[in-house]
């Protein structure tokens, strides 16, 4: 006697070696033996063997008619015997019954199992659906089969352009792109990004950067839309002094000018004048949104994003020739020592006569001539007056210069698709004059409206970190007791903000900002965060200027200082590597390595150590 039955969801035959009440020891055509429930008999059946059995029984399943099958059993829970007795018109053969059995259990859309041996038929609609889905997933495989067929192939499916910027900067993971983007990166052994720019769907690895950060940070654009109505005050009153700015060649939005006057008294008149769009950008209007959204100008080579429209930046930028409205700090400072006897903060128009831009300037105006006294040029004593102040104001604050090498920053010029990358040395005479001055007047400032307990932006600095804050604390690395952000009110919010504070103060008026009020925290949360991402992109994007800079001169061999380490940084580039293969070295040491394998989308490269270039 032999026996057909379910164990654990699986059908299984065998031949009765010994029936018990409750169990029944059995031997399947393979010969092993086993012990079994009687629970989990189907049915018994007399046959020569059970060799060939499951074999015929999956035979006759495979001819079973699932759809008519389904069409057979009614909407009422049945028994497989009485279905197959339908079914076949006669009462069935043990492999037919046994076949049955199979296509009941291998159906389990068509039909939902009850018990062992018994089902119910899947109601008509949970059936379509179900089949739906399966031909879905169907037609998504074959999709998914054919997106991986043509990705390794480095063929662009034509589905994948308009989900691109999804792909490449913030994937949904689940979609079938994505997972035959995936499948198809691990058969070519490249990075979705790799593989999609030799699809062609990347025209450049600069357009990757720069559109990832658009998408992520500017989601509907660039363009301004309607920004409403720019309101220029009129009526101010003139400054008799003629102001002129210092600048870079390619700054556009100019926030800061300077006046030098002699006074009746014998002493010098120093003036400070910042740009004051606050006194045309209503808070709460348009202009006032977009700015707050923006929070900051975007810097990157060659480019930038401004935070406020041109048409605005046009308005009130202190370009050469024109008049314009500015917040003025004046100094009276002592003939000789150079000490300030006074300082008075007013809102006026300034007479812009000479934008100086700091390329032409260095060449005239330097260490070099200061001590030859060869000042023979529009502004050569106005500037060797304000770079004497300013050498005051540096030991004022505690903060002689120091000897050692030259802290560097780095100008990068981008034409035709070339890049031209030069060293700008820190302590300069020129960058001593803009850089003091500015300091002093943010910290002038920051102290006003501490003493007048208006409400303020701040940024300190304790143990080597800065942060921003809405209480006057000190800032350590300038050594100064307080220090805001005023002076570049065109570029950055908290200086928009910070100047509508002084605003309010001069003209007597209620500030704009309470102490700690959600606007002011909000503006500084999200200013701090917008900030740290754009400053982020525009090192992504220097790095990336510099690796194009090393193949646009074919270098491959290249000087280096050891930091730390295996960290060095590159000659005349701002451009820093770890070096697995340096030996232990001290800092500072100069070191030659040879640069390969760059990748413009990873922003990575390889980095060998060659030799040591100086003598122990």
């Amino acid at each position: 006697m032999n026996v057909f039955y379910e164990e654990d969801g699986v059908f299984r035959v065998g031949t009765i070696l010994a029936d018990n009440d409750n169990t029944l020891q059995v031997e399947a055509a393979h010969g092993k033996r086993s012990k079994i429930k009687a629970g989990w008999l189907l049915f018994r059946f007399e046959d020569k063997g059970t060799a060939h059995f499951m074999e015929q029984a999956q035979q006759a399943a495979a001819s079973i008619d699932t759809d008519f099958l389904w069409s057979c059993c009614g909407e009422a829970e049945f028994g497989y015997e009485a279905l197959a007795r339908e079914y076949f018109g006669r009462q069935p053969s043990p492999v037919e019954a046994a076949g049955l059995l199979i296509r009941l259990h291998g159906s389990p859309m068509y039909f939902y199992k009850k018990g062992r041996g018994r089902y119910k038929a899947a109601p008509q609609e949970a059936l379509k659906a179900a089949l739906a889905s399966v031909a879905k997933k169907r037609a998504q495989a074959a999709q998914h089969a054919s997106y991986v067929e043509q990705l390794i192939k480095f063929m662009l499916p034509r589905e994948f352009i308009p989900l691109l910027p999804g792909l490449l900067y913030k994937p949904e993971r689940a979609s079938i792109e994505f997972k035959a983007l995936e499948a198809a990166g691990e058969a070519t052994h490249l990075t979705g990004a790799q593989l999609l720019e030799k699809c062609g769907a990347i025209p450049s690895a600069h357009d990757y950067h720069l559109q990832r950060f658009l998408f992520e940070h500017f989601p509907e654009g660039i363009e301004f839309g309607d920004i409403g109505e720019i309101n220029v005050p009129q009526g101010l009153h003139l400054a008799k002094t003629a102001a002129f700015s210092i600048d870079d060649v390619t700054t556009s939005e100019i926030d800061d000018a300077f006046s030098v006057a002699r006074l009746a008294n014998g002493n010098w008149q120093i003036g400070v004048h910042i740009a004051a769009p606050a006194l045309g950008i209503a808070p709460g209007s348009k202009l006032d949104a977009i700015a707050a959204r923006r929070l900051s100008t975007v810097y990157m080579p060659g480019s930038k994003i401004t935070m406020l429209p041109d048409v605005v930046v046009q308005k009130f930028t202190l370009m050469e020739g024109t008049t314009r409205p500015v917040l003025s700090m004046y100094l009276e400072v002592r003939d000789g020592d150079l000490a300030v006897v006074s300082s008075s903060t007013r809102v006026e128009q300034a007479r812009i006569s000479a934008n100086l831009r700091r390329g032409a300037l260095e060449e005239k105006f330097n260490e070099t001539t200061l001590a030859a006294g060869e000042l023979d040029f529009p502004f050569g004593n106005e500037l060797k007056l304000l770079w004497q102040f300013a050498e005051s104001l540096e030991k004022s604050r505690g903060k002689p210069e120091t000897a050692g090498a030259p802290q560097l920053d780095y100008n990068f010029y981008i034409e035709n698709g070339r890049v031209n990358i030069t060293e700008r040395r820190r302590g300069t005479p020129i960058d001593k004059v803009v850089s003091e001055l500015m300091i002093h007047v943010n910290t002038a400032w920051g102290k006003l409206l501490a003493d007048h307990d208006m409400a303020a932006i701040y940024r300190a600095q304790g143990n080597g970190k800065v942060k921003m804050t809405t209480t006057p604390r000190e800032h350590q690395g300038l050594g100064v007791g307080q220090y805001i952000w005023a002076s570049s009110p065109l570029r950055r919010y908290v200086d928009l903000i910070n100047q509508r504070q002084l605003l309010a103060w001069l003209n007597g008026d209620a500030p704009l900002y309470a102490n700690n009020s959600e606007r002011l925290l909000i503006a500084m949360r999200d200013f701090e965060l917008a900030y740290e991402a754009y400053n982020h992109f525009q090192r992504n994007m220097e790095r990336y200027w510099c690796l194009r800079w090393l193949q646009q001169e074919s270098v491959s061999l290249i000087p280096a200082t050891v930091i730390r380490e295996i960290l060095v940084k590159m000659d005349k580039l701002p451009l820093f590597a770890r070096v697995p293969s340096l030996p232990e070295l001290p800092t500072g040491t100069r070191v030659e390595v040879e640069i390969s394998s760059m990748d413009f989308l990873e922003l990575s490269f390889a980095c060998h150590y060659k030799r040591r270039l100086d003598t122990q």
